[in-house]
């Protein structure tokens, strides 16, 4: 058995964690490392080789894995350490155990940062009926096989869901010679980013079809057909009007689940919307030497979303190691009138602005969001359309947060649907 002893340890290397160990080490850390259970940094960019990352970052669109090699650089510059193949098991008070291909590995920290990321939702999760031929994929595993391996999965293709990785692989598709039949989506509204929905199908011609959904699958040896009908307000499938689509793959983008299994080994209080840890501004759990950020917090849309909230993880994680970061009295945030979650869940006294992220619970136009307490609203904004597919932020300005004390709520209210 290996033992380790370490300011800060992050665990797993895609983009949250890689940023929030450079913050970590910029902002003190005398020393980091960075568990990852596969044998390449990088996490899910390493597979997304299509363009459209790093705009609001750094200014510039870069491919998934060249989004990831920036980061890795800034990580090697700074003297982090990155121990691969090594997955964490258990967390026990402030000591993180792991195994590797060398044994158990035991890692004593002062701040720990959990990144682990998302797995994606499959057809055992949705229970969609039917056989259980060849030729079924969840998008992700899809675009590992086709952008890493080089696999050919299949020619014609119906995709289940309307998530970002859906539309992209649906784009992808087309552009390796398949044909797309449909994408089928349960929600009268899109699940993704609009500008996915323009750029990977209106430009190719997929239909998108809205409140449908899959309700049966055919074949033997390899996927024959799906049969597909429209849902009513309740989300209950018609029968009678039912149509089979003959193909031989089906894709699913039916949602992300954050990998919080190590989380509950610490006891950690997990959100029942988001899925992901209870936490304030700081990321800062309520075992306040466990923090988290990225996707295994909540389900962010933009990576470069993914790498500003992670810098806050690092930075307030090096501090906490230190001894720097005090305990403050908790105000309670909690999601209004059209609004599904908020993420931080809590706001700790403080002088600093405090960014709150949020997703509305359904689309509409004009609509005005506000933060507001038991005094009024504090902070109004107008946008002329929101989806649930956008993550929205507020930022409460710090002249107004360390005058809070009582609960925070956030609203959406549109003037259109």
């Amino acid at each position: 058995m290996k033992n380790y002893d370490c300011s800060v340890v992050v665990v797993g290397a895609g983009p949250a964690g890689l940023a929030a160990a450079v913050s970590a080490k910029k902002n003190g850390a005398e020393n980091v490392i960075v568990i990852e259970r596969e044998n390449r940094m990088g996490g899910i960019l390493k597979q997304c080789i299509h363009a459209g990352f790093g705009l609001q970052y750094f200014g510039e669109e870069l491919t998934g894995p060249e989004y990831a090699e920036k980061f890795m650089d800034l990580a090697k510059k700074a003297g982090i350490e990155f121990m691969l193949n090594t997955t964490a098991i258990e967390i026990k008070d402030k000591t993180l155990i792991c195994i590797n291909p060398s044994g158990v590995v035991k890692i004593h920290f002062g701040a720990l940062v959990l990144a682990m990321g998302c797995r994606e939702r499959t057809r055992a999760n949705l229970m969609i009926p039917g056989s259980r031929p060849a030729g079924i994929y969840t998008a992700g595993t899809a675009q590992k096989l086709i952008n890493v391996f080089g696999h050919d999965i299949g020619k014609e293709v119906v995709i289940l869901g309307s998530g970002d990785i859906g539309m992209i692989m649906a784009r992808r598709l087309s552009l390796g010679g398949a044909k797309v039949k449909a994408v089928i989506e349960i929600m009268p509204y899109l699940a993704g980013l609009v500008r996915n929905k323009l750029q990977c199908l209106d430009d190719f011609n997929i239909p998108l079809m809205l409140s449908h959904t899959v309700v049966d699958i055919s074949g033997v040896d390899r996927v024959e057909s799906v049969t597909v009908a429209p849902v009513d307000e309740n989300r209950r499938p018609i029968m009678e009007k039912a149509k089979v689509i003959p193909c031989d793959t089906l894709l699913l983008s039916v949602g992300l689940i954050p990998e919080n299994e190590l989380t509950r080994s610490a006891e950690v209080t997990l959100s029942g919307i988001t899925k992901g840890a209870v936490v304030n501004q700081y990321k800062q759990t309520d075992k306040p030497y466990i923090f988290a950020c990225g996707n295994v917090l909540h389900v962010n849309d933009l990576v470069d979303h993914v790498s500003h909230e992670s810098e806050d993880a690092g930075k307030f994680a090096a501090l906490y190691a230190a001894g720097e970061l005090e305990s403050a009295e908790e105000t309670a945030v909690k999601p209004g009138e059209g609004v599904r979650y908020v993420c931080p869940q809590k706001m700790a006294a403080t002088e600093a602005d405090v960014d709150l992220y949020f997703r509305t619970a359904a689309p509409g136009r004009n609509t005005t969001l506000t933060i507001s307490d038991d005094t009024g609203v504090l902070v109004t904004k107008k946008l002329s359309r929101t989806t649930p597919g956008t993550i929205e932020k507020l930022t409460l300005p710090g002249d107004l947060a360390k005058n809070v004390r009582s609960k925070i709520v956030v609203r959406a209210e549109h003037q259109e649907v």
